[in-house]
Order: structure tokens, then sequence, then C-alpha cells
């Protein structure tokens, strides 16, 4: 733990990538919104600074958020090796991730590898899959419904019951997004373990929370600025970690491992946030602390490039995240015509759902944005005056956006909607010709 230590204190010191990646409890000594990647700063009530309006009334809430910590969802080669004796088990077996059909037996499926399967150094020792949603991410889970409660239902008394008359709620087909939604909701009543909770989801094809839907245009365009000189210039800056990396774990010459560095952050901030060493191969060559520190930073860098600085990244973000910023907008404009049933929108989705939401409602127009953290959430909150006029007010992990602080109704909407492609389905597939 020495090693995890020194890490959440180095990156801290470290120009705008600062942060902490090792713990989902932020130190005492460095703010309480400081970026922690395993699990970010939220609303709560002891915090939450409501608007400079004192007569205004929340009427409306649509919100999303990323599921909460998980084990990695790429594996090395010889994951196995690259792992403690014990791997994941603590994390995932201690607890059952149920999955059956209501009005059948109660089942539950559990990750395990047979005693001398051939592929075994595929995958590690213990009960956890790729990608679950671990112990702690739970527990996180159940802390941020608590959070969001003590300030939507007990400070601003908006929410009056967890009801599904009055909670929409959608994930991705992902397991963890739905463990996730189970969590946060027992931490906004408990009482809710007894009750059957309808999960909206759309067919894993066309999912536009992920997002999955095909969009060829889009692809073309992130391939061409992936070619760009600030792309390859990076890569090439970073050869020697590259290359260093690529030995000690095995993946050198692997294309989705060498194009970019979205795979060593995430099998190694699941590491760090989990408070597992990190790895080591069979020669003993390990992963070197301020190597982790470099990708943590690379994996920021890139994640803005893509979704917020390269040339046409703004247009890049609107195929692929237009169909859920369409629905965003067509939610607001469904509530002003009196026609909305539910109170809130609750959406859960993944670091590809908020680094969209995020460069889209315009967040990376003043300060470079940082990759999604687990359990990364921006409310989009609407608020009434006495004269009977709507106001928006975005929340992002805990604080007001200063440029949506405080925007009227209707100006909002015309945001969203100018992050919808006029035919987006035509601009995907032809380029709007």
């Amino acid at each position: 733990m020495e090693v995890q230590s020194a890490l959440a204190l180095w990156v801290w010191g470290c120009n705008i990538f600062s942060g902490v990646y090792n713990s989902s409890l932020t130190p005492s000594h460095l703010p309480w919104n400081t970026y922690n990647y395993c699990n970010a700063p939220h609303v709560n009530a002891e915090r939450y600074s409501r608007p400079t309006d004192p007569d205004a009334h929340l009427v409306y809430l649509n919100s999303m958020m990323r599921h909460h910590k998980r084990t990695p969802d790429n594996l090395y080669p010889n994951e196995r090796e690259l792992n403690p004796a014990s791997g994941w088990d603590w994390e995932c077996g201690s607890q059952a991730y149920l999955d059956y059909v209501d009005g059948t037996a109660p089942v539950f499926p559990q990750s395990s590898v047979p005693d001398g399967h051939p592929f075994a150094s595929a995958v590690w020792n213990g009960s956890c899959g790729a990608g679950q949603l671990t112990r702690e991410g739970l527990e996180d889970a159940v802390q941020h419904g608590k959070d969001f409660w003590s300030v939507y239902h007990s400070t601003l008394g908006f929410l009056d019951e967890v009801v599904e008359e009055d909670i929409y709620i959608r994930t991705s087909n992902e397991p963890r997004t739905h463990h996730v939604a189970g969590g946060f909701l027992y931490g906004t009543d408990p009482g809710t373990w007894a009750a059957r909770w309808r999960l909206h989801t759309q067919p894993a094809l066309i999912d536009s929370l992920v997002p999955s839907y095909s969009c060829p245009v889009a692809n073309a365009i992130r391939s061409a600025y992936q070619l760009a000189p600030e792309w390859t210039e990076h890569l090439l800056r970073n050869q020697d970690l590259q290359t260093r990396l690529g030995e000690t774990l095995g993946v050198k010459g692997l294309q989705a491992w060498m194009s970019w560095y979205d795979h060593f952050f995430d099998t190694l901030t699941s590491r760090t946030c989990h408070g597992h060493p990190l790895p080591c191969n069979a020669s003993g060559a390990c992963v070197l602390e301020e190597d982790a520190m470099r990708v943590f930073a690379l994996g920021d860098w890139e994640y803005n490039y893509i979704w917020n600085a390269a040339e046409n990244a703004s247009e890049y973000t609107r195929l692929t995240f237009g169909v859920m910023f369409k629905e965003l907008a067509d939610n607001l404009k469904r509530f002003q015509a009196g026609k909305e049933t539910y109170k809130l929108r609750l959406y859960i989705g993944h670091d590809g759902s908020m680094i969209r939401l995020a460069s889209g409602l315009g967040l990376g127009a003043n300060t470079p944005l940082r990759w999604p953290a687990m359990g990364s959430e921006v409310h989009i909150e609407v608020w009434r005056d006495v004269s009977g006029f709507d106001f928006v007010r975005v929340m992002h992990d805990g604080i007001p956006v200063q440029s949506l602080d405080w925007i009227p109704f209707s100006r909002f909407v015309e945001l969203l909607e100018e992050q919808v492609p006029a035919d987006i389905y035509g601009s995907c597939m032809y380029g709007g010709i």
C-alpha cells in the first residue's frame, strides 16, 4: 500500500492532471471536489449550493452518471501471471449478482476457472468477470444514492418518494449499469430491495446512451484526426513508455493497445482504485509508479483531444451522441408541454456517455476535459421563479457549471438541439448527402 499512497500524492502535484487514483475516499487534506477517478465528487447536502434566486423552486430534473468501480474491461494476453495469486476474488465473490426471470427460481451467475483449464492464463484467479461491478463499486453506488437523496429529497423537497411513477431510470445493456441502478436506489431508500424496478434499455445495436449505433462517417472523422500531427507526435513523444509497457505486459505489437492509452489506463486504474499492486510479470519486471502516472495524464490528454480539442471533434461528438442529445431535448420539451409524467429521468451509462455529454454542453470550452471518473454525474436542473419563468442550471460532479448556472429554459433546449444533426441517420451513413 506504500506505493499506492505515494501515487495519489505524486499525481496531486502534477499541473492540470492532479487527482486521486488509489481510493474512493478523497484525503481530508484535499478539497472535497478534487478529481477522484475512483469515485467522482457528487452532489451532497453538506456541499450543495442553491441558486441565487431564493424564491425559485426545482420543478424537473434530468441526470446522467457513469457506473462505479469495476474490474478491468481489458485483459492482458497473460492476465493470470500479472495478478497477485489471489487474483480478483474478494471484490466479487461475497455478493450475488442476480439474473433471473420473474416467477422462476432466483439464480445468479458467478465466474470461476476450473483447475487445469488449458486457457486459464488468459484470465485471473477468482470469481470476478471482466468489467464487473465490484463490492466497493456497489458501496460507492449506495452512498451516491444516499447523497443524491439528501439533496433532492431532504434539502430541496423535490422528490417525495422513491417510486416508479416519479423516477424513470435508463441504463445501458451492461450488467454493471443495472447493478449501479440497484445500489443507487437502495441508497435513496433501503426499502427498494423488496420492490421490482423497471430499468429502461435500448437494443444494443442502436443504444444511444453508450453510444453503440453505427456511424461510419463519425468513424472516418475520428480516424482522420488521429492521423493528424498532434496525435502522431503525442505517440512518438511517449514511445519509450509504450515500448516499456508493451514488453512488461505482453501486449507489444497489439494494435488495440499500441494505438492509444485507453487499455493501459483501464487496466492500471482498475488495479490502483482497488488497492491492487501495479502488475509485475514472471521475469520480475513491474509497471513503475511513474509510468502509471504518465498513463493517467496521457489518458486525460487523449480523451480531451478526441472529444473536445481535435479539429472536427465537435462534429464527431454531435454524430455519435446526437441521438442522446435529442432525447434530452425531447424530455425538456415534453415537460414544457405539460406531458411529462416523471419528476426525474436518470441515465446510468459509461465514460463514453459522460465525455460526450460534457463536450456537447461546452464544459471543455475553457478548461480541458478529464477522463470521466467513476460515478461522474451531470444534473440538468429546471427551476421556476415566482413569475413562472423556467431556468436551467447544470451541476457537474457536485458543483454548478459556471456557463450554465442560470440560463433561460428555451435557450438550453436550443443548446441541446444544436448538438443534433438535422438528419442524423443520413449524416452518419452518407455524410448528409
